[in-house]
């Protein structure tokens, strides 16, 4: 397939991408290399995918529809081996942190509203194969029902990043209704891993224990998260892809909830180091528990996540060991 992906020096995005390229798809890569976090995180991982032939990048904002247009014309740049059929979307692109959109709620209205309508309407537009795009465990709020599926009711969420992923797929599902547009929404679950983004808790957690200064631990270490490695997110991203359903919103998550100390523990271990713990409250737009139902995912995309935290954050660590050479 030749896919246009959104975010590709993020996170998810970088992940994805390097899945796809090194199966022999070809992928454009859009993204702005903003600084909301180091942007040489951003330019390392963009380094990586300009490494294979397959990958090109155009540098743009979501927000300017003539830097989209020139992604979506690669895009459906004519060959004798490929039709609309086989052109996709995949939009990662966004603003992310619940704790960021409260702060700064018109860049994230901007950006994850106003940009992922651009995305739709350009795809209606060029007449795209079918657009995957991502939403959030955020948009379910502070659910009373456990583990979360589908189906509940999730028009409560708790911060204004949960909206705007609630909005998305909003979109998603009037341009399909009105345009016949193909979409696959996926709600991620805490996702973490090597590369992963400076202003997640693993992350600062490192930072905190490498540096010998206290982890803040909000929540008072009671909160549970169901945390996802990235690279099961990124095999779920590619099967929704190749599955391209006309309209399907899925859980994304690692398929077990895990108590936030036992997280920070594991890290400890991993980095060979206990940290000093500061134990706050919980802070505005947070939710005590996370947890996905997987089970239409699993029974629909295959989906089959296989690196709990006792793995995965061993590989986060030897990963953020290499990388800042501590």
């Amino acid at each position: 397939m030749k896919i246009l992906l959104t975010g590709s020096a993020g996170f998810i995005g970088f992940h994805t991408a390097k899945m796809l390229l090194e199966r022999g798809d070809t992928v454009i890569g859009f993204d702005n290399f903003n600084e909301y976090y180091d942007p040489e995180l951003k330019r390392a991982r963009n380094k990586i995918l300009e490494g294979y032939d397959n990958f090109t990048i155009i540098r743009g904002d979501l927000k300017n529809v003539d830097d989209l247009k020139k992604a979506f014309n690669l895009l459906n740049e004519p060959t004798k081996q490929r039709t609309n059929d086989e052109t996709r979307v995949c939009h990662l692109a966004a603003q992310a942190g619940v704790r960021h959109s409260i702060e700064n709620p018109d860049i994230f209205i901007q950006d994850n509203i106003q940009g992922t309508n651009n995305i739709f309407e350009l795809c209606k537009e060029y007449n795209v194969g079918g657009v995957t795009y991502a939403s959030s465990s955020s948009i379910y709020g502070d659910n009373e029902q456990s583990p979360f599926k589908e189906e509940h009711k999730a028009d409560s969420p708790m911060s204004l990043y949960g909206m705007t992923k609630k909005c998305n797929e909003l979109q998603a599902y009037t341009y399909h209704s009105l345009h016949g547009v193909k979409s696959t929404g996926l709600r991620f679950f805490t996702v973490y891993g090597p590369y992963g983004r400076p202003d997640m808790a693993l992350f600062l957690f490192a930072n905190w224990i490498t540096k010998g200064e206290p982890m803040q631990i909000f929540g008072e270490g009671k909160m549970q998260r169901d945390f996802t490695f990235v690279e099961d997110i990124a095999a779920g991203i590619v099967a929704a892809l190749d599955k391209n359903y006309d309209y399907e919103i899925f859980n994304l998550g690692g398929g077990k909830t895990e108590e936030l100390m036992d997280y920070i523990t594991t890290l400890e271990k991993a980095l060979g180091k206990v940290g000093e713990k500061e134990m706050l409250p919980m802070q505005p737009g947070d939710v005590v528990s996370t947890s996905a139902d997987i089970s239409k995912a699993q029974k629909m995309l295959g989906y089959n996540p296989q690196t709990q935290i006792a793995e995965g954050i061993p590989k986060f660590v030897e990963w953020y060991k290499q990388y800042y050479q501590c």
